[in-house]
């Protein structure tokens, strides 16, 4: 038989840098995931609410899940490359080598993680002034922004790390700067993390107002003057240096970044979801709520005009979906939360020792123990007498209270795998009640979602799943490639290679 040639596939690199790994992922141009790999990151917590990370360490992991994913591929057929990260700042001097972010003086610790709360003081000052932006972050800007970490930094560590400073960076443009050399910033960071407007700039007078008025020096020199589109192409591509760091050809198309959650967003909102009789099928794209749901949840909502959601972050025009404004709400380390009260209970031992011997993961177990224990009612009844209030690091979405803390209610002397198994059950419940607040609050505000589109770790959790379908009311759809943000990052470098028409284009068009 004669075979016909086949013409030769063109494939994409999605990066993701999560709180805890890296992972990245080979797709093809017909957008299947046909590699993976993970790598975990280093952690630093010197003292409460301080919580640090190493750029080196960051950029060497992701150097490593990059040749593993492209192992056995003709790196001629690699096209581009897309970057997505948690918004936590990365400090580095004027020649690009990294500075400590904290007392100690460990330079190798040059990274300020989303999740630290050290800015409290500086926040509640911010939000004090009720400055005109803060319209733009619901109202309340939180101590995961940028600028009450930068002030923090100006207050505590001027000589050591201030003074020095040469550049800024949110971890998503650090980045697509270490692979192009190119310092430009993506609009979804800036906008959502740094109170630029995609319409009008930076506000001069906000950095004033809050003591930061160096930073308008040189045009922003050191937190971004140039700005780009997501997946829009930055500078000639990968250089030689960094083609060399990751295994990739040199002038490999580079994109601008997203954020971690706004590349799930990406990856999942156009899903086609014809035929399965879904509220939002036929409706516009601005029917459904994007839950990205891993160490925290991010529940992002988009709209054609813009809406504003007390407690809710944005309205941010195009920081996501090209010519759509932007709302994110979100609650802060749910998927931590649940490790947190799981490994922490007294029967946590034994939960991992039956595990081991079924050869099943810890969750798997849980769930399984939740049915035998359920009897004839639902298995959502079974924590009618225990409530749990989630909010262990504060309330990001939509009471924006960091003070906030946790709570459980109905507590009794049992310390058996049953009692591990309701709270952990009551934590999830509490999880999913958390995000029906999230979304009612945004319904009130004028948002018209029905329909919740789910990824990230915990959507591969089917009680996590459940319990937000059965208390928020609203189907969940999961999407058939199951890691989303990767796949939204890969988008981007799919973009980025002018391969395909436009982002809006990938992302609409599922």
């Amino acid at each position: 038989m004669q075979s016909e040639k086949l013409e030769p596939v063109n494939y994409y690199v999605g990066i993701d840098v999560g709180t805890a790994s890296v992972r990245a992922a080979l797709v093809d141009q017909f957008g299947t995931v046909v590699a993976y790999e993970d790598h975990p990151v280093k952690i630093w917590a010197p003292q409460p609410d301080h919580y640090e990370q190493s750029s080196d360490d960051i950029w060497a992991a992701c150097c490593t899940v990059t040749k593993k994913v492209t192992q056995g591929i003709n790196i001629a057929q690699i096209r581009g490359l897309g970057f997505d990260a948690t918004c936590s700042l990365v400090v580095l001097d004027s020649h690009f080598q990294p500075l400590a972010v904290n007392s100690e003086g460990k330079c190798n610790r040059n990274v300020i993680m989303w999740m630290d709360h050290r800015a409290a003081k500086q926040v509640a000052r911010i939000n004090e002034t009720q400055h005109s932006v803060l319209c733009f972050v619901g109202g309340s800007m939180s101590v995961e922004m940028q600028p009450p970490k930068l002030l923090w930094l100006k207050e505590n560590l001027q000589a050591s790390c201030w003074e020095k400073a040469g550049y800024f960076f949110d971890l998503p443009d650090f980045l697509s700067w270490k692979a192009t050399g190119v310092t430009a910033r993506s609009l979804c960071t800036l906008v959502c993390k740094w109170t630029y407007s995609s319409e009008k700039g930076w506000d001069d007078s906000f950095w004033k107002l809050i003591g930061l008025e160096d930073l308008i020096a040189d045009k922003y020199a050191k937190i971004g003057n140039e700005v780009l589109a997501p997946g829009a192409p930055v500078g000639n591509g990968l250089t030689s240096e960094a083609a060399k760091d990751l295994g990739l050809s040199k002038g490999i198309a580079v994109a601008a970044s997203l954020i971690d959650a706004h590349a799930g967003g990406i990856g999942m909102i156009g899903t086609n979801v014809k035929g399965y009789n879904l509220p939002c099928e036929n409706q516009s794209i601005a029917s459904r709520i994007a839950v990205i749901c891993g160490t925290s949840s991010c529940h992002m909502g988009i709209s054609e005009s813009p809406v504003f959601v007390p407690g809710v972050w944005g309205p941010y025009y195009s920081a996501m979906v090209p010519e759509f404004w932007l709302n994110e709400g979100g609650q802060s380390v749910t998927g931590k939360l649940i490790d947190h009260v799981v490994r922490g209970h007294t029967a946590f031992p034994e939960l991992q020792t039956k595990a081991a011997a079924s050869a099943q993961s810890i969750y798997t177990y849980l769930n399984g123990h939740l049915d035998l224990i359920k009897k004839s009612l639902p298995v959502g009844f079974l924590t009618v007498d225990l409530h749990v209030w989630p909010d262990f690091h504060g309330n990001r979405s939509p009471l924006a209270d960091l003070t906030l803390k946790g709570m459980v209610v109905g507590l009794t002397l049992s310390q058996g795998l049953d009692d591990l198994a309701l709270i952990y059950l009551a934590t999830i419940q509490a999880i999913a009640l958390g995000t029906r607040h999230i979304v009612e609050t945004m319904q009130a505000a004028g948002h018209h979602v029905n329909t919740m589109f789910m990824c990230g770790g915990l959507s591969k959790n089917p009680l996590f799943v459940q319990m937000h379908a059965d208390i928020t009311g609203m189907p969940v759809v999961l999407a058939q490639e199951v890691e989303s943000v990767l796949m939204g990052a890969a988008i981007l470098g799919a973009c980025a290679s002018k391969d395909f028409v436009s982002l809006q284009n990938e992302v609409t068009c599922g």
